[in-house]
């Protein structure tokens, strides 16, 4: 199993494989929208997952997401995956109770034995979460795909979006960022295995107790950070809040190791190149924040942590860094101090 590295298999490394914001928002605004009043998130904010009642007392949280591989270790890669796409539902406040695999695979090329440790690593997950899966779909592809789409339960009155915040929020990231930096010198073999480690247990750690912390905290709007980077996701956070942010780069906490990957060019992920681009439609950074800084705001991040907006008296609640606030001004705007 170990013959071939599955990120040589690869375009983009997980999240970083995602089609860029630019290209991907004007698609989607596009297509007709659902008049269904039971209907409570759908697409129209860019927000996480969907959201549909169907009891005075009950909705379903609808979300989906799989990507290349991330890393070469296929039981890693499971778990990243299945991380990942439970993360969507925890972003909404709701709780996952089952899932479905998606696979793409080429059993000829791979063998059938390293699909099932990516597999088994998704199962590991969804057990730990509670998760049920309850079946899936794969198709024939020479470029390794996983992940789930999952369902999850919450209150109709109890969801939180990515549109609920509010000037004067202070922003709570619950993980730090740079997967996208680790993961692309991973295939350029420019990374430690230490590095290389902790950026796996940061992907693989569920938003669980983060978002049951925020819920409790009085969170007031929540999403979370993958592919888009911080700042793509902080942007439609604020743009469906109306109202701009502020972040202090220096507050923004890194992978232990991805600061010193981002001083070379050679670290920055196709996605994060994407990112970097969109952001300068909506983000003015600051003199003083320098170039590493700047990557990392705009890090294709896999599996990221909860960006939380609440009211700052009640920042400390919630386990993270207190990384800027919510501000009057135009909405969707970012400024990095």
């Amino acid at each position: 199993m170990t013959a071939v590295k599955l990120t040589s298999l690869s375009h983009g490394a997980g999240c970083a494989c995602k089609v860029p914001a630019a290209l991907l928002a004007p698609l989607v605004q596009a297509l007709p929208q659902p008049s269904d009043p039971n209907l409570l998130v759908g697409t129209q904010t860019s927000d996480d997952a969907g959201v549909y009642r169907v009891r005075d007392d009950l909705a379903l949280v609808q979300t989906v997401d799989f990507f290349t591989p991330i890393v070469d270790d296929p039981y890693d890669f499971g778990r990243i995956a299945a991380t990942n796409a439970l993360s969507d539902v925890y972003a909404m406040g709701g709780t996952p109770v089952s899932a479905l695999n998606l696979v793409a695979w080429s059993v000829q090329d791979l063998g059938a034995e390293m699909l099932g440790e990516v597999l088994r690593g998704g199962a590991d997950v969804a057990q730990a979460a509670g998760v049920a899966i309850v079946g899936g779909h794969t198709i024939d592809d020479p470029e390794p795909k996983y992940g789930l789409a999952v369902t999850g339960v919450i209150h109709p009155d109890e969801v939180i979006t990515n549109a609920g915040g509010r000037a004067g929020d202070a922003l709570v990231l619950t993980k730090p960022v740079g997967a996208g930096a680790v993961t692309t010198s991973l295939k350029k073999g420019l990374v430690s295995d230490a590095v290389l480690a902790g950026a796996i247990e940061v992907m693989t750690e569920l938003n669980a107790a983060a978002a049951a912390a925020a819920w409790t905290a009085g969170a007031q709007g929540m999403t979370d950070v993958t592919g888009f980077g911080l700042l793509g996701h902080l942007h439609e956070l604020a743009l469906a809040s109306g109202v701009s942010a502020e972040v202090n780069a220096a507050a923004v906490p890194a992978i232990p190791g991805a600061l010193e990957l981002l001083e070379d060019d050679r670290a920055v992920a196709g996605g994060s190149r994407n990112n970097r681009r969109y952001a300068e439609e909506f983000a003015s950074f600051s003199d003083n924040v320098d170039e590493v800084h700047r990557r990392l705001v705009t890090d294709a991040m896999t599996s990221g942590g909860l960006l939380v907006a609440l009211r700052p008296g009640r920042a400390g609640e919630v386990p993270g860094a207190v990384i800027g606030r919510l501000a009057d001004g135009e909405p969707g705007t970012i400024k990095v101090l």
